[in-house]
């Protein structure tokens, strides 16, 4: 059986450092492929030349209102992304809940996108002992009946079972 490939938002704060880059891009992208997912990556999804038109300027108010343009255009590329995938899967990690990823992660439920968190961090994050982050992010992520895991094993087989279970509801 040839299961195409479907496409997955990946969200998370992994772009912003160094070490979250080397993360993102050798081990959590290449193992979401090798899932079978194209991956929708915001972190890729404008142009870098765009971006640092914004990067290049001085500080000042030219730099300020490029900055208000080009957060508008990563803004609508990321929205439209969320919206063209199957399924959202959102790095978790952190002391609290990135406030992009949660924002992504809120759209992508009112979309009824099926979501998986995954929280490789071990640290208590959540409101209280009933959640394991943030308890409205969790809220969305469970409303369409998605879930929380805690390592690369875990996600690996949610989203081999995602890709079994859904081509299967497309065929009948």
């Amino acid at each position: 059986m040839v299961i195409p490939k479907f496409k997955l938002y990946l969200a998370g704060p992994l772009g912003f450092s160094e070490a979250g880059r080397l993360f993102h891009n050798s081990v959590l992208i290449p193992m979401l492929q090798g899932c079978g997912f194209e991956v929708l990556d915001p972190w890729t999804l404008t142009s870098q030349k765009l971006i640092d038109s914004a990067l290049q300027l001085p500080y000042g108010q030219k730099k300020k209102e490029k900055w208000q343009k080009v957060n508008c255009i990563i803004g609508k590329n990321n929205a439209d992304a969320i919206k063209e995938s199957d399924i959202l899967v959102a790095v978790l990690d952190g002391v609290d809940v990135d406030s992009g990823t949660a924002s992504e992660i809120g759209y992508g439920s009112a979309l009824g996108k099926y979501i998986i968190g995954y929280r490789g961090d071990f640290r208590l994050s959540a409101d209280n002992e009933g959640s394991m982050v943030n308890l409205q992010v969790e809220y969305f992520i469970h409303k369409n009946n998605g879930f929380i895991v805690t390592n690369l094993t875990d996600l690996n087989n949610a989203l081999t079972l995602f890709r079994v279970q859904y081509y299967s509801t497309l065929k009948s």
